[in-house]
């Protein structure tokens, strides 16, 4: 069997390019949208005569887009992790890391540290750009160049890739999981320019892997799947994160409830289920909390994500977008419902709604009537919690988005746009494609060519200039 059209948006190790000018394709673009779009994701893949072991493992590489009134510009740089500079000097992978043991014998694998790959995501401060691994530390970047300049001076162990930024209250929630003995999950809260204002640690009673939480108004939410987790065999080397963990549905989904002063309020156990990423939460007028994530049946999922690194899958693992209820004071779910009946994944909404009542959600997801075993994402789709309605920009045959960024129009309070890289497999090239996000069925109001193919990444943030 041939292997799918977006094999190579996968497999291929992405080739590092200085500033250049893109060509517009198509379209024009709007005056109103000024700023940098950051991508982040997995660059390389491979190097000597070895692959990783997951999706996961691969090289963090950050695509800077920059749009002013001049044009568009663009620049692909690796993070130059310590990691990637000691694998570029011997020409061969050297650590271990999610989905893969270090190679050697086994006093190699035990002593050698994992490799912190800065691959997930990225957070724009004023002066600076930060690449997020869940992991591990953060990478200091220049927000120009995106030279790699330092690690992150925090007091945190590690810094999830998903934190939450209320806009509104000048104040960004993270937190950093730290397993062991006693494993803990730290919570701590940054001003504007990065640094700590106020942090706590809590206790957390099963190993598990946390990727994401959601701020709901005045809580932050937790959801901890049910996972069998060999933390001992994982720190001696003797397997990994990926390959060892195992799904326990005799067990439910932990939901832990916290205020915004990081005191645990409340726990409870639900259904099972797992989930990556939730899309955003909020308080409603009854005191309840209404969240949306991606709900997955099982860790099926991860052996998806194992398998898209190989260039091919066999795996469907469909998630759908999900909305429970919860009580706060005693962490219960009240009900869950299924919003729609498309597979998708990377869910965000408008930036000044996170925390607050959202009425639209925008996602990747399948094409409609595709192999969803076979294929990855080929549509962008908003939905719209007032009208129950789906909205769908499907790109059309052999075209995969990475994840949509939401970029606020700087002139116009009521107009947004969407921007997503797109590798078209037909022409074998990427691009940056532009949406209005309240027009997302019509074409894309701007199409840019990219110099070189971009490797299928994970996320990004926009930052307005």
């Amino acid at each position: 069997m041939t292997k799918p059209t977006w094999s190579k948006a996968v497999t291929q190790i992405g080739r590092e390019f200085d500033r250049t000018p893109l060509e517009i394709v198509s379209g024009s673009l709007p005056e109103g949208l000024r700023g940098t779009l950051y991508r982040n994701g997995p660059g390389r893949l491979e190097r000597g005569n070895r692959r990783v072991g997951h999706w996961f493992d691969g090289d963090g590489a950050i695509l800077a887009v920059q749009l002013t009134e001049t044009g568009a510009t663009a620049q692909y740089r690796f993070v130059q992790t310590s990691g990637y500079r000691e694998e570029e000097q011997t020409g061969t992978l050297l650590f271990g890391n999610y989905g893969m043991t270090a190679p050697g014998a086994f006093w190699n694998r035990w002593t050698r540290a994992l490799k912190n790959v800065a691959n997930t995501s990225v957070l724009a401060l004023n002066d600076r750009l930060l690449a997020l691994w869940e992991a591990g530390k953060p990478h200091v970047l220049d927000l120009e160049s995106l030279q790699t300049l330092e690690i992150e001076n925090v007091k945190i162990p590690t810094y999830s890739a998903h934190p939450k930024r209320d806009v509104h209250a000048g104040e960004i929630f993270n937190f950093g999981c730290e397993f062991g003995l006693k494993s803990k999950l730290h919570l701590f809260v940054c001003d504007e320019t990065g640094k700590i204002k106020r942090s706590k640690t809590h206790e957390l009673e099963r190993v598990s892997l946390i990727h994401d939480f959601v701020l709901a108004g005045d809580y932050l939410v937790f959801f901890v799947p049910p996972l069998d987790v060999p933390l001992m065999s994982i720190l001696f080397g003797l397997t990994n994160f990926s390959d060892g963990t195992r799904w326990n549905s005799s067990q439910g989904t932990q939901v832990l409830v916290f205020d915004r002063n990081l005191n645990l309020v409340s726990r409870s156990e639900a259904d099972p289920w797992f989930q990556w990423h939730f899309a955003n939460g909020y308080t409603d007028e009854s005191g309840k909390i209404v969240l949306d994530f991606v709900k997955y049946s099982d860790f099926t999922t991860n052996q998806r994500l194992k398998e898209i690194a190989t260039g091919e899958t066999q795996i469907a693992a469909e998630g759908y977008l999900s909305r429970v209820r919860i009580e706060p004071k005693s962490a219960k779910v009240l009900d869950t419902e299924i919003l729609f009946d498309r597979s998708c994944e990377f869910p965000s909404v408008y930036p000044d709604r996170v925390g607050r009542n959202a009425r639209l959600t925008y996602f990747s997801m399948h094409r409609q009537g595709v192999d969803t075993s076979r294929e990855l994402y080929g549509s962008i789709g908003c939905y719209d919690a007032q009208t129950g309605k789906l909205h769908e920009a499907d790109l059309g045959d052999r075209r995969y988005p990475m994840e949509p960024i939401l970029a606020p129009d700087a002139s116009n309070p009521k107009a947004a746009w969407v921007l997503t890289v797109v590798y078209d497999a037909e022409i074998d090239r990427s691009e940056v494609w532009v949406f209005d996000a309240q027009n997302l069925e019509s074409e894309p109001v701007c199409r840019l060519a990219l110099p070189e193919i971009i490797p299928m990444g994970f996320h990004g943030t926009w930052m307005r200039r």
